[in-house]
């Protein structure tokens, strides 16, 4: 982990560098001049293909700085057609591939040593969008797609927090957000998919059309295929967010009310946070919108209505819709200029059951002090489980499960408070696996292939025989150890 906050001036947008010409296979590496050996030519590409050392560096970082694996290429893609070529190379030559999006990993799920990170950022067309769909390409931030949906008045159903993310990179995973309880994770929404498996093959997947495909992909990590482009459901948009801030003292009131609000969905976005109650403990924080028109304001009365929060405590802020979903922009901005955005990030990220959330999230926040957070969130909200239909999106077998994502930034930026956080990491993970919990895989967590197995049952054999039949030697993303 030496040398991660110098790593931090990632390059963006490079369009020159050196550019391979073959792969030495006596040597096994990337050539840019002919020379002596067995010279396997590369396909000819419509992109580049780098080997230039400060490209080489900033893809070997992401998001967290913690883990650093140099690739020994980087694809910026002209065309899918040269992710293609790339990993049909790569199946030939027994090269590693990983597809890359904002690089908003934090465990280096990205990354991989001495192979090729495929730069997806450069497949960024927004292709169509109709009355309820729009077809793009994985490269897509989310805010470009919803600038975009909401001139013809329409939006994706669910976004993350932060939405400066790929398509491409949170499809990969989940994508939980706020309006989640309501409306599933992002790979709920997903019509349809164009991938490139591990064998080098374009394939058109949905519901419909090569099923078994759709389900390994979608929250699969990158380990059978990579998303190139995606048909998103829209939905009519809301012109306005009525944004309320409710605070409790007590986390059984806290998590009483969220499961009222979860069960008679009077709120169009329901989140929760612990927050430093100032006096060296923590207190509860409840963040709910309810999405309106101009022409039809909602009932704050009838919205607060049994909520039993502080007296007096309650923050009411109405936000246009856009600048509510976009409404991390001005802290991540913040957090940019003093330099903390680019500290490493060990986070956390759980699926508690219902029965055990009290018992084990009073546990943690008990001991948990802001030092142990660097000051990061710390969220708490619950989702319906029957809202989330791909198998490889993992959650506890309970109909009300909550997210406990402890969002930690190392301060100091030092390998010793990471290495502390990353073993705290460990610790709660299999506490809360051992009460039937389950967690979101964008962690920094030690995970061995038997982690993997046990999270992914009882799909396991299906992704295996995914795994066999579109990559059969192997070639995808690497670096989470999951085969």
């Amino acid at each position: 982990m030496k040398n991660n906050i110098s790593r931090r001036n990632i390059l963006q947008g490079l369009v020159v560098g050196v550019t391979v010409i073959g792969f030495d296979l006596v040597n096994n590496s990337w050539v840019t001049s002919a020379n002596t050996g067995s010279i396997a030519d590369i396909p000819q590409l419509d992109g580049e293909l780098l080997i230039d050392e400060a490209v080489l560096t900033a893809f070997s970082d992401d998001f967290g700085h913690i883990i650093n694996r140099q690739p020994k290429a980087v694809l910026k893609p002209g065309s899918v057609e040269d992710i293609i070529r790339i990993i049909k190379f790569a199946q030939a030559h027994n090269i590693k591939v990983a597809a890359r999006g904002q690089a908003h990993s934090v465990y280096g799920q990205s990354q991989v040593e001495s192979g090729v990170v495929i730069d997806t950022s450069t497949l960024n067309q927004i292709h169509s969008i109709t009355s309820d769909r729009a077809e793009v390409d994985a490269g897509v931030l989310w805010r470009e797609l919803l600038q975009a949906t909401l001139q013809q008045g329409l939006t994706p159903p669910v976004f993350t927090d932060y939405i400066e993310l790929s398509i491409g990179g949170t499809l990969s995973l989940g994508g939980i957000g706020g309006t989640s309880y309501r409306n599933g994770v992002q790979v709920d929404n997903v019509l349809s998919l164009e991938v490139v498996t591990g064998n080098g093959k374009l394939m058109t997947c949905s519901r419909e059309q090569n099923r078994d495909l759709f389900a390994a992909v979608l929250a699969g990590l990158g380990q059978c295929a990579i998303i190139v482009k995606a048909t998103i459901k829209l939905i009519p948009a809301f012109e306005k967010a009525r944004v309320f801030q409710l605070f409790y003292d007590d986390l059984a009131t806290f998590v009483n009310v969220q499961r009222l609000l979860v069960a008679d969905e009077r709120f169009s976005f329901l989140e929760g946070q612990v927050v430093p109650s100032g006096n060296g403990g923590w207190r509860y924080l409840l963040e709910v919108a309810s999405f309106y028109n101009r022409e039809t304001p909602p009932d704050n009365n009838t919205l607060l209505q049994d909520l039993n929060y502080i007296p007096g405590s309650e923050q009411i802020e109405d936000k246009s819709y856009f600048d509510f979903i976009n409404r991390l922009a001005p802290l991540v901005e913040q957090l940019k200029s003093i330099g903390v955005w680019y500290f490493p990030h060990p986070w956390l990220d759980l699926f508690v059951p219902d029965s055990k959330v009290e018992s084990f999230v009073g546990d943690v926040v008990s001991d948990l002090t802001v030092s142990d957070t660097g000051q990061g969130a710390v969220l708490l909200y619950p989702v319906k489980t029957k809202r989330f239909q791909l198998p490889l999106f993992r959650v506890p077998q309970e109909e009300i499960v909550f997210l406990f994502a402890i969002l930690r930034t190392a301060v100091p930026p030092e390998d010793a408070v990471v290495e502390r956080m990353v073993a705290d990491n460990r610790r709660l993970f299999e506490e809360n696996r051992n009460l039937g919990g389950d967690f979101y895989p964008i962690d920094a967590i030690p995970l061995t292939q038997k982690d993997w197995k046990q999270h992914f049952r009882p799909y396991w054999g299906k992704l295996v025989s995914a795994k066999r039949r579109y990559d059969s030697r192997n070639v995808l993303t690497p670096t989470p150890g999951i085969f």
